[in-house]
């Protein structure tokens, strides 16, 4: 259904200057004022056209926008009314009625020639209506008419022109346009857009070298040159750099120079380019926040620091939560762990790393024995942050598990499952741990209820068919499940995994070798490595089987598979 007219916005308006529209249009005056002061005679205000104003009117607040068009295009032919030209354009090119639309615009710009907004509406609809000809001379009388402003009238051609779908036209328009302005910084700027917008980008790159080279000190020149060369950040670096030691005091160019250094993993210099800019802005929250983290990249941990207690001193401003995630860490890492539990707490519930430091704030108090008190931090957490709630109950279930309390684990799922029983994240997660509690039949279930959800869920298939293979049952069925995960995501170390497994219970065990050692290859998973030596002990290759396990048992000693399989084969 169409929106009804008092909701619609004016053309011009809406792609140029913001304006609003009443929510009723008046009704046409005698004489209608144009925009540079002056008076635009009118026809008289018959019964007929008063008629004819209030059934369009009521056609539009009907939501009947093609009839309502048609009648307010019809009114603005018979009366060359330019206020009613202007309604006339505006429900035309809402109806999507663009050569009505236009023929409106002609009438209005007509009546009020000094109007900005008759002008671009006009000049919006012939290039959308293709009238490239007609478009080319009036933007040269324009630009011809800017004297001199016309270096910012030639910058205004790229909006102008942004509804014109075919960008070659486009460029073409603009070369022809701005041939008599080629002295000028601005006409090869327009160019350079036209050129970038019509994918020809050596055009693009020579033509904004030229407008440099005319204007030296152009900062949204050579910043429009860096996004032609984001592909190729070095050669950025360089170009900006060279801008900088003809312009010192450029602080948009210097901020670009550190963030493509960024970009060119050149961390050392970004951090030099930053520090560079707090010469020139030493309050400046965003950059002090910069540098913090590239020092942490560096491994400069006392400079890290320093910067974001700086940053967090300032009133306001810049990624506040951040920062106290990031000071955090360092705090964790420098065993400080109740300062780190204090800054993690700091960070907001509308942060997108609360849940991230209220996991680590967790992880920290369960290292200490404290459990319940990590419990507590994540399930206030999970109030507090209803987007983050299952991320949060989830991490508590984890940190049962790593405490060797499964089935409070399980327990916790289950009552988050209560009141969300089609959530996808919880439904995998409670069938893992049920699988931990030998709960086969409500692994069973709730992986298929996930598969029905989302029928694209690779990991659902991976594991029920895992589930069967680790337990040797209906292998048929197994090997249809790990195919189907397998096409949804042919190198996902885990699913290899499970179809190394798959290969290995059906004495296949060279092909079992192959996929186990791509998996292990992509993901060093202790779990898998005590697949990959299972396979090789089969293949009676002893030694490279504990060589396997042993390289395993060093990053991870406790796990229990890889503890069971040497258990079981070994010891």
């Amino acid at each position: 259904m169409s929106p009804p007219l008092r909701h619609l916005r004016p053309l011009a308006a809406a792609l140029f200057f913001g304006l609003t529209l009443p929510a009723h249009a008046e009704a046409p005056p005698a004489k209608a004022t144009t925009e540079a002061g002056g008076a635009q005679e009118t026809s008289s205000l018959t019964p007929q056209i008063l008629y004819q104003f209030l059934l369009a009117e009521i056609a539009g607040g009907r939501g009947q926008l093609n009839f309502a068009a048609g009648a307010y295009v019809n009114l603005a032919r018979t009366t060359q009314d330019p206020r009613i030209a202007r309604r006339a354009t505006e429900i035309a090119y809402h109806a999507r009625q663009l050569e009505p639309a236009l023929e409106a615009a002609r009438i209005w710009a007509a009546g009020e020639p000094e109007s900005e907004a008759a002008r671009q509406a006009l000049w919006t609809l012939l290039a959308a209506t293709n009238h490239t000809d007609e478009l080319a001379g009036l933007l040269s009388q324009a630009l011809t008419k800017a004297g001199p402003d016309v270096g910012a009238q030639l910058l205004q051609l790229h909006r102008t022109l942004a509804g014109q779908h075919d960008r070659e036209a486009v460029l073409r328009l603009v070369d022809q346009v701005t041939l008599p302005y080629l002295t000028l910084a601005e006409a090869h700027f327009a160019r350079a857009q036209a050129a970038q917008s019509a994918k020809e980008s050596l055009r693009a790159l020579a033509e904004i070298d030229q407008a440099l080279q005319l204007k030296p000190d152009s900062e949204p020149a050579i910043l429009f040159k860096v996004q032609l060369l984001l592909d190729t950040p070095n050669r950025a670096v360089e170009a900006l750099q060279g801008f900088i030691t003809r312009n010192p005091q450029s602080k948009e160019a210097r901020l670009a120079l550190a963030r493509v250094l960024v970009d060119a993993k050149r961390y050392d210099e970004s951090r030099q380019a930053f520090a560079a800019l707090l010469e020139l802005q030493k309050d400046d929250p965003d950059l002090l926040y910069a540098v913090g983290l590239l020092s942490l990249q560096l491994g400069d941990i006392a400079g890290a620091e320093s910067k974001l207690r700086q940053m967090l001193k300032l009133d306001n401003g810049g990624d506040r939560d951040g920062a106290r995630f990031y000071l955090g860490q360092i705090a964790e890492e420098g065993h400080r762990w109740s300062e780190a539990v204090d800054l993690y707490d700091q960070v907001g519930s509308g942060s997108r790393r609360f849940a991230a430091a209220r996991g680590q704030a967790a992880a920290l108090l369960a290292r200490q024995g404290r459990i319940e008190e990590a419990r507590a931090q994540l399930r206030q957490g999970a109030e507090a942050s209803p987007k983050d709630r299952v991320t949060l109950i989830v991490a508590e279930s984890k940190l049962l598990l790593e405490a060797r309390r499964t089935q409070d684990a399980g327990n916790v799922l289950e009552a988050a499952l209560a009141g969300t029983p089609e959530e996808p994240t919880l439904l995998y997660e409670s069938a893992m741990v049920a699988d931990r509690l030998g709960q086969y039949a409500k692994v069973e279930t709730r992986l298929r209820k996930l598969i029905q959800l989302q029928p694209d869920h690779a990991h659902a298939y991976n594991a029920l068919g895992y589930t069967l293979v680790d337990r040797n049952l209906r292998l048929d069925e197994a090997q249809k499940l790990i195919d189907k995960a397998l096409s949804l995501a042919p190198e996902d170390p885990y699913i290899l995994d499970s179809m190394g497994w798959l290969l290995f219970r059906r004495g296949k065990n060279g092909q079992a070798e192959d996929y186990l050692r791509r998996a292990l290859a992509l993901r060093p998973d202790p779990e898998i490595a005590a697949h990959l030596g299972e396979v090789l002990w089969a293949l009676n290759r002893r030694d490279e089987a504990k060589k396997t396990w042993d390289d395993a048992l060093r990053a991870d000693p406790d796990n229990e598979a890889l503890t069971a399989t040497l258990k079981r084969l070994v010891r």
